[in-house]
């Protein structure tokens, strides 16, 4: 469950932050219980995303507010951080190890219209990839193109995972699917983040999925929902699959394009698809775009943060990772 009156202490840490936020979500182990070595709520750092119209304008106001929270390049000014958060990694500007109303919190600061490309497209599947999971919306401004993106991001996160599932298949292997997508060839699996991360996020969490895809999974018309009994059919003939991939975001549909298409023959994206449908390598490839998404992705953003963080804290910041992958192993093997 979410912590108790986490709304009242969520609403407190943003009060120390400029208010011009389009959208201020939580996620992680602070927020949602997870299993594992990352069960201890009560002292788990807090992960913050601040979405913002303007990046310029909030982080000078936020350097006047708040300047020991940014590194060395503070002294470069606002102009100079907003270059580095769009244009570099994922498009998101960290700072981490953040004291404030006696909790540990880091923040992403990332502007609205990347956001919105993201979540629509896939481009790094980085925040996008976090909002697949249940996450604590601590403020929200009626931006309707947001607000749609928000949802098509839920959507193609169903498609998406239907295409690497059988034809039946439990709702826990759902959310699992769906959970992953984002960590595909994402580097950290591999070091510094705990193996069994996905797992550990769905099973004690399945009633918040439940809440996030139930409507989408209900309305979805090559689905048989039995809420009942937990379990899901779909459509897997060539037709039903050809459907589902021309419904996934354009740049994984584009990877995609790209994993299939042999040299020479540039063929358009919908001929590929078609291919891919009659494929019974299909799920594999559709694995095989999105590491080809997020790996690219998640490396650039991991080296930002040396920057956005500085050296000192980079270091406490992946100590405090690779112990927690410690813990998960002996957790496993106690």
């Amino acid at each position: 469950m979410a912590l108790q009156s986490s709304g009242v202490a969520f609403r407190k840490i943003l009060s120390h932050f400029p208010e011009e936020l389009s959208l201020a979500f939580a996620y992680g182990s602070g927020v949602y219980r997870q299993a594992g070595p990352s069960s201890d709520q009560k002292n788990a750092m807090l992960d913050f995303v601040f979405t913002v119209d303007d990046p310029v304008a909030w982080h000078s106001k936020n350097l006047k507010k708040n300047w020991n929270h940014y590194s060395f390049l503070k002294v470069l000014g606002s102009k100079f951080i907003t270059t580095v958060q769009n244009n570099y990694g994922a498009g998101v500007y960290y700072n981490p190890l953040i004291l404030c109303d006696g909790r540990l919190i880091k923040y992403g600061v990332i502007s609205t219209r990347i956001l919105i490309e993201d979540l629509l497209n896939w481009n790094n599947l980085y925040i996008a990839g976090r909002l697949h999971k249940p996450v604590k919306i601590v403020a929200m401004n009626e931006n309707v193109a947001l607000r749609s993106a928000l949802d098509k991001n839920l959507k193609s996160a169903v498609t998406a995972a239907f295409l690497m599932l059988p034809e039946s298949f439990s709702e826990e292997d759902l959310f699992i699917e769906i959970a992953g997508l984002s960590y595909s060839g994402d580097f950290r699996m591999v070091v510094g983040e705990d193996k069994k991360k996905v797992l550990n996020i769905v099973k004690p969490n399945i009633v918040h999925f439940r809440e996030l895809y139930g409507n989408i999974l209900q309305e979805n018309p090559q689905v048989v929902y039995k809420i009942q009994q937990g379990r899901l059919e779909i459509d897997k003939s060539p037709e039903g699959q050809f459907t589902q991939l021309m419904t996934l975001p354009k740049t994984l549909q584009q990877q995609i394009n790209h994993i299939m298409d042999p040299p020479g023959k540039n063929r358009d994206v919908e001929e590929t698809l078609l291919q891919l449908a009659h494929d019974p390598d299909c799920a594999d490839v559709v694995r095989l775009g999105l590491s080809a998404i997020v790996r690219p992705s998640s490396i650039r953003q991991s080296t930002k943060g040396i920057f956005t963080a500085g050296m000192k804290k980079s270091l406490i910041y992946s100590s405090l990772k690779l112990h927690k992958m410690w813990k998960g192993w002996l957790w496993k093997t106690s």
